[in-house]
C-alpha cells in the first residue's frame, strides 16, 4: 500500500493527536491504581516489499532506529502479582536516515510478577493496518522499572521485527 502525500500527512496529524490524548487524558485513571510510562529506544528490522521499498526509493537500509514512549496503564491484580496491562506505543523510526516512518501501537497484555509480559493489538503505520504480537520482561530496580521486548508486526507487504528497551517510574 502506497500513501499519497495528503494521507502522510493526515496520518502525522492523527499520530500526533493520539500520543497528546494518551499523555493528557485522566480517563484511563479509572482502570486501575498505577500507571507506568516512559521513553523506548531501539530498532526494527524490515522485510519484505517494506524493505526493498525503503531501498529503492530512499536508498535506506531496512534496519532503522526506533524512538518513543510507552503509556501503560495497570487495569487489574491479582494476589498473586498477575496483572493485565494495557499499552500506546508512539514510535518514530528512520530518523538516523532522514526518514520518518510514525507506527502506533495499542496492546492488551498479561505481566507475571517476576516480569515476564504478553501482548497483541492493532498497529498502525504507514503503510496501513497490522496486529501487533510483543513479549519480553520488565526488570523493577527499586522504584524504576527496566522493560525489555520484541514486538513482530507480520503484513502483506513485509514484517516488522522490533527490539525495544526503555525505563519507567511507578506513579500511583
Amino acid at each position: 500500500m502506497i500513501m499519497k502525500k495528503s494521507e502522510i500527512i493526515l496520518f502525522q496529524l492523527i499520530f500526533l493527536l493520539v500520543v497528546f490524548l494518551a499523555n493528557n487524558s485522566p480517563v484511563f485513571s479509572q482502570y486501575g491504581p498505577t500507571t507506568l510510562t516512559g521513553p523506548r529506544l531501539g530498532f526494527t528490522i524490515i522485510s519484505g516489499e517494506m524493505a526493498d521499498k525503503l531501498k529503492d526509493d530512499y536508498d535506506a537500509i531496512p534496519i532503522v532506529t526506533q524512538f518513543g514512549w510507552q503509556f501503560e496503564w495497570r487495569f487489574f491484580s491479582l494476589e498473586d502479582g498477575t496483572s493485565g496491562v494495557v499499552e500506546i506505543i508512539p514510535l518514530v523510526g528512520g530518523v538516523e536516515q532522514n526518514l520518518f516512518l510514525p507506527s502506533l501501537s495499542a496492546l492488551i497484555g498479561i505481566r507475571s510478577k517476576k516480569g515476564l509480559e504478553f501482548g497483541v493489538g492493532p498497529n498502525v503505520s504507514i503503510t496501513g493496518f497490522a496486529i501487533a504480537f510483543a513479549g519480553g520482561v520488565t526488570v523493577k530496580t527499586g522504584q524504576l522499572n527496566w522493560p525489555i521486548n520484541i514486538a513482530y508486526v507480520p503484513s502483506t507487504e513485509g514484517a516488522r521485527l522490533t527490539f525495544l528497551f526503555g525505563f519507567n517510574m511507578i506513579i500511583q
